[in-house]
This record gives C-alpha cells, sequence and structure tokens, in this order.
C-alpha cells in the first residue's frame, strides 16, 4: 500500500474507534425508555452507522426494477411477451437536439408496465 492509502486507512480506523466510542457512551433520546429485546438482536445504540447506510442502500437497491436475467417475465401474470416503447419520462442522452429516451416495458398479456 501506498504511503497515502495508509495514512487514510489510519484515519478511517480513528473515526471508527470515536464512533464505537460515541456509541458505548452517549444514551440515544431513542433508547431513555426501558424495552424488552431478545439477546440475539442487537439494540439500536450497539448498531454502526455505516451497518444502517449500507442496509439502506440495499433496500433501495432492491426496490429498483427487478433483475433482469435471461427472459423477462410479468411479475403481475407471468407473461413473456412485451412490448416496447420510449419512456419519455426518462431522458438518457440528447446530442444536438435529439434526445434518447429509456425504454419501457408493456406486458401483451395484462399491461403491466415496467
Amino acid at each position: 500500500m501506498s504511503e497515502f492509502e495508509q495514512k487514510v486507512l489510519k484515519l478511517l480506523e480513528n473515526i471508527n474507534g470515536k464512533l464505537d466510542k460515541l456509541l458505548k457512551t452517549e444514551p440515544s433520546p431513542m433508547n431513555s425508555a426501558p424495552t424488552t429485546t431478545t439477546a440475539s438482536t442487537p439494540t439500536p445504540s450497539t448498531i454502526k452507522p455505516s451497518a444502517i447506510v449500507e442496509k439502506q442502500e440495499e433496500e433501495a437497491r432492491l426496490e429498483e426494477k427487478p433483475q433482469v436475467e435471461g427472459r423477462r417475465i410479468c411479475p403481475e401474470c407471468g407473461g413473456t411477451t412485451f412490448a416496447t416503447h420510449e419512456d419519455r419520462s426518462q431522458v438518457l442522452h440528447q446530442m444536438g437536439g435529439v434526445k434518447i429516451y429509456a425504454k419501457k416495458y408493456v406486458c401483451k398479456q395484462c399491461g403491466y408496465e415496467y
């Protein structure tokens, strides 16, 4: 590793240690009321902020469009025939007055759009 990378790693470790110390010593207002939790579930005060952010990013990524592997399948009816249309709400690129739009797929059986 380069000297710069080592300095950045050291700074990140210091920040992580300070966050751990803050989470252990500072009571949050949400946890002031007594709650019953099981031993296997971590309390909100012990969860690191980076883990919360990663979980939120994962949920946001899964809420987007379904993953396409091989053939498209309609989530409503299970059909596999789709018509493609331009999605005029999403401009992908514009050059010289010509706009390139995203594609929108419409199921031919039930009319579901994605």
